[in-house]
């Protein structure tokens, strides 16, 4: 060992005073190294400066410290690239948050809306790292992406779980042919008498942390998972793999390379969700107002989404008559109940309200239904409008989010 520390001293001295007057390290910074670290690189860097938080770099892996680091602008990360970037930013502008980039080929824009925040393009899995390294405080990816790449990390906490887009789930899924034709389970491909600890089941995945996980739970011992270049479902035919692990949508891709799902085989549903750094939302100044805002614009657009503004006259003796009638069909509640107000005509001289305007709320599958109703009952003029936001008297993620902040 005492020559191999020589030989290491031997080797940097060439450089030490670079590295001493450098200004990669500056005079408040001290790095240590050992002659290990040829063998493991293994870095620990420290800074008595309150600009940047204390890290270290293992293998090439950054590990903040619990201190998030010291900027003042609000940094969310949104998909760079594929459909889940397109309807990222196609929600956002529905909910009047459009995202400005001078240049599309520029991984930084804003969201002229929101002051103080920068809006940062990255791959969906370097978004989760990111946020975890305190780089980013926010992000917009796929709930899968989050689960494979999260880890169950506590500093990571879904802000909106369900946007509405991007759905797909997690899949086992196997060859229709050979041994496995008459394969439809979970169950069934864990009593195949083919798997031994000499030759596992073979998996191929780009989800390494999942998939084990996953297969562990469900009691299948003799497995093995490795990565493979280009299309999983190429996997199998080729004799890689005897099974992928892998994101399905339509199923279409599977049907066309001769592959199928199995029962008890989905390992996630997965859909776009907005996820943040705990310890951003807790410690970073004015980023709360900001998830507040951001939120609650989303939460009211999405409530909207599925419903329409159904207007209508109705003749009647009373207010209180017409509502009795209009409660008494099912489809015809509203959120809350119909707005009723009389409408005023001008007749004979006189000025009377013999018709009634009703305003409800219908869902958007239920809308050809409650026209129908609403004509049974004496409904006439019937006008639909769509509706952009519905805003509640306070949203009810907002609250749950307060609550897992402990807040």
């Amino acid at each position: 060992m005492a020559a191999t520390a020589t030989a290491f001293q031997a080797l940097i001295q060439p450089y030490s005073n670079y590295l001493s007057s450098s200004s990669l390290f500056p005079s408040s910074t001290s790095c240590i190294a050992s002659p290990s670290s040829l063998l493991k690189p293994k870095i620990i860097c420290s800074s008595s400066s309150s600009s940047a938080s204390p890290l270290t770099v293992v293998n090439g892996n950054v590990e903040r410290s619990s201190v998030v680091p010291d900027r003042k602008e609000i940094r969310l990360g949104l998909p760079s690239k594929g459909r889940m970037a397109s309807e990222t930013l196609d929600l956002l502008k529905d909910c009047q948050l459009s995202v400005r980039q001078v240049n599309p080929r520029q991984y930084v824009a804003e969201i002229p809306l929101l002051s103080n925040l920068e809006v940062w393009f990255q791959r969906q899995k370097d978004i989760v790292r990111k946020i975890l390294t305190g780089d980013l405080d926010l992000g917009i990816v796929g709930l899968d992406t989050v689960t494979e790449f999260g880890q169950g990390n506590d500093d990571l906490i879904l802000v909106h779980d369900a946007l509405d887009y991007g759905q797909c789930h997690l899949s086992i899924a196997i060859p229709k042919y050979g041994i496995f034709e008459n394969i439809n389970s979970l169950e069934e491909l864990a009593r195949m008498p083919q798997w031994t600890k000499e030759k596992p089941l073979r998996v191929a995945t780009g989800f390494t942390y999942l998939g084990p996980k996953f297969m562990e739970e469900k009691g299948l011992k003799h497995v093995t998972f490795s990565t493979a270049d280009g299309a999983l479902e190429a996997a199998p035919a080729m004799g890689i793999a005897d099974c992928i692990l892998d994101l399905v949508s339509s199923g279409t891709t599977l049907r066309e390379n001769n592959l199928k799902e199995i029962d008890g085989g989905v390992v996630l549903q997965s859909q776009a969700v907005l996820v943040a750094s705990r310890k951003s939302l807790i410690q970073r100044e004015g980023i709360l107002e900001t998830t507040h805002e951001i939120l609650e614009r989303l939460e009211a657009h999405l409530k909207a989404a599925g419903q329409f503004c159904v207007t209508a006259n109705m003749r009647g003796s009373s207010m209180e008559e017409v509502a009795e009638r209009i409660l008494s069909q099912p489809s015809l509640s509203g959120l809350q109940g119909p707005t009723i107000s009389p409408v005023f005509c001008k007749r004979d001289g006189k000025v009377s309200a013999d018709y009634y305007a009703i305003v409800i709320c219908v869902p958007k599958k239920a809308l050809y239904k409650s026209v129908q109703q609403l004509r049974a009952i004496g409904g006439s003029g019937v006008l639909v409008s769509p509706l952009t936001y519905i805003f509640d008297e306070e949203t009810p993620k907002w609250r749950d989010l307060l609550q897992k902040l402990g807040l």
